[in-house]
């Protein structure tokens, strides 16, 4: 069965209030060195053998459900065996 994930972030103009608290709470736990912190989501999707394009359906998955494009972008990333 293939699987793919869907990476679903906030699009660089939009502001990201729940990165903006790790990356200033980081530095006060002692580590140094993040310059900036952006938070998304990741969603597994698992395809059934007969479809012909996974890849293709999970783009139109992550377009009609998955994301709103108004404020997000998406990557759809087909992935190798079990992983």
């Amino acid at each position: 069965m293939p699987k793919v994930n869907v990476n679903v972030m906030l699009k660089r103009e939009i502001l990201d209030p729940a990165g903006q608290a790790v990356e200033r709470n980081l530095p006060k736990m002692g580590l140094d060195g993040v310059k900036t912190v952006r938070i998304g989501k990741r969603i597994e999707l698992e395809i059934d053998d007969a479809v012909a394009d996974p890849q293709a359906l999970a783009t139109e998955v992550a377009a009609k459900l998955l994301a709103n494009e108004v404020l997000e972008t998406f990557e759809v990333e087909t992935m190798d065996g079990d992983a």
